[in-house]
Formats: structure tokens, sequence, C-alpha cells
């Protein structure tokens, strides 16, 4: 749990230094690694509009072709959402992500952030 919270506050810091911390109305943690993210950003930003969306991408340990996104949130009357999960691997979950995301609240603006990410990965977060 210690690591944990170095890495949530070195996470923070970096919120801090890309984005106005303040002008994000909603985070929004990809299941389950997000999750617990998701949960301490909302408490360290004093934040109530906390949600959650589900990505399946494995069938067990075998890599899916395609990313599935499920359980959307209602995110119609925020303006600056923050996606945060713990890792980006390969980067097809969250592009897949913001893909749907952006489809559905065009006029929505998204940030992303993460623990940890592979230089190798299709997307940076921000």
């Amino acid at each position: 749990m210690k690591d944990f919270k170095e890495d949530l506050r070195t996470l923070t810091q970096k919120i801090d230094q890309n984005f106005d911390a303040v002008s994000f109305d909603a985070i929004l943690g990809i299941a389950r690694g997000g999750l617990s993210m998701a949960q301490f950003l909302g408490e360290y930003y004093d934040k109530r509009e906390v949600y959650s969306i589900n990505t399946i991408g494995y069938d067990d340990t075998q890599k899916n072709d395609t990313v599935e996104v499920f359980n959307i949130p209602e995110l119609k009357s925020a303006k600056k959402v923050l996606i945060v999960d713990d890792i980006v691997d390969s980067g097809d979950t969250l592009v897949e992500v913001l893909s749907v995301l952006n489809e559905k609240y065009p006029n929505v603006t998204f940030m992303t952030a993460s623990l940890f990410y592979k230089k190798t990965a299709k997307i940076t977060p921000t």
C-alpha cells in the first residue's frame, strides 16, 4: 500500500503539472486497475463525480483482436473528464475507450493519466 500511495503522489504531481486540476469535472477509472486510483484521486481533488467504465481485451491470458467497452457512464453534464488506469500496456484499451467516449460525448474534453505506461504503447497518457 505504501508503494501505491507513493505512486499516486507522483501521479498527482504530473497531473498538477500537465492540467489545471480544478478544471476537470469528473474522474473516470478504467476497471479494474483504474478503480482504486479514481477513488483516491476523487478524494485528493475533492471531486464527487467519480465513475468507472469496463473493458474486455483479454480472454483469460489471450489478447483479443478488439477491445469491448461497456458500462459507459452518463457524462453529459461534464466538460472535462480525467480518465485514469493503472498501466497503459499496448495502448489498445485506452485508444478504444477514448474512441467510444469521443463518439458518445463529442463536446467533452478527455484527459488521460496512468501510473505506468510502456513507451511502445499506441498512446501516451497526457
